[in-house]
């Protein structure tokens, strides 16, 4: 296990999926885990208080951009020199947790892109492909980062990432709020490839097409306010 670097994973309703990604991550023993349940209706530690796992609790629903502020706080009250976010719904592969905090060694933050291979890509359902090219524009606009894939969950973060990472958009928009916060600290970032597993399970709950409208609507309040 690397020393002192842990995996946050936001959960909302996963369920039994989510005891099955626990599982093989915890088979590579490349990090310690911090399980953030965001208001599941049915409480996930039941279900895996038999795991070597820290497992957090939010009282209600607040998102997944608070969900993972949540559990990097926690990371950082346990001496965490490093933190990769990962999905809960079995998408991002385990295997390649220890290549992420590996890149760490010369720069600040490490971002997943399923962009820089074309096998990558082509396994990008078609109507994600062209939201995502949109929300890169949008990104930049905000941002002012180009980058090859603009909402890839999967991303590691150093100690100077980890202390200047403050995220204030509770939901979806904690993505671009990210990228605002890796230019506002002058951050080094690397992307790397990644292959995404787009499951029947991950197709049913993933974002719907209108939730960009909602994230760009967010994004332009907190500009605003």
């Amino acid at each position: 296990m690397q020393k002192r670097a842990f995996a946050v994973i936001p959960c909302y309703n996963e369920g039994e999926v989510l005891r099955e990604t626990l599982e093989k991550l915890i088979a590579l023993d490349v990090c310690g885990i911090i399980v953030v349940d965001d208001g599941s209706d049915t409480p996930v530690y039941p279900l895996i208080q038999d795991l070597p796992v820290h497992c957090l609790r939010h009282c209600i629903n607040l998102g997944q951009g608070a969900s993972l502020q949540t559990g990097m706080e926690y990371a950082k009250r346990l001496g965490a020199e490093a933190v990769v976010h990962f999905d809960a719904d079995g998408q991002h592969r385990p295997e390649d947790v220890q290549r992420f905090l590996e890149a760490l060694q010369g720069c600040d933050i490490v971002l997943g892109s399923r962009f820089l291979r074309s096998e990558d890509k082509k396994a990008v359902p078609f109507g994600k492909r062209m939201l995502l090219r949109v929300a890169r524009i949008v990104n930049f606009i905000f941002t002012g980062l180009w980058l090859s894939d603009a909402h890839n969950g999967f991303r590691a973060l150093g100690r100077k990432a980890l202390d200047c990472i403050d995220l204030t958009e509770n939901r979806m928009a904690h993505a671009t709020e990210i990228m605002s916060q890796i230019r506002k600290g002058r951050l080094v970032v690397k992307e790397l490839p990644v292959s995404i597993d787009y499951t029947a399970y991950s197709k049913a709950k993933g974002q719907r097409w209108y939730n960009s409208l909602n994230i760009l609507l967010d994004l332009i309040i907190s500009k605003i306010f």
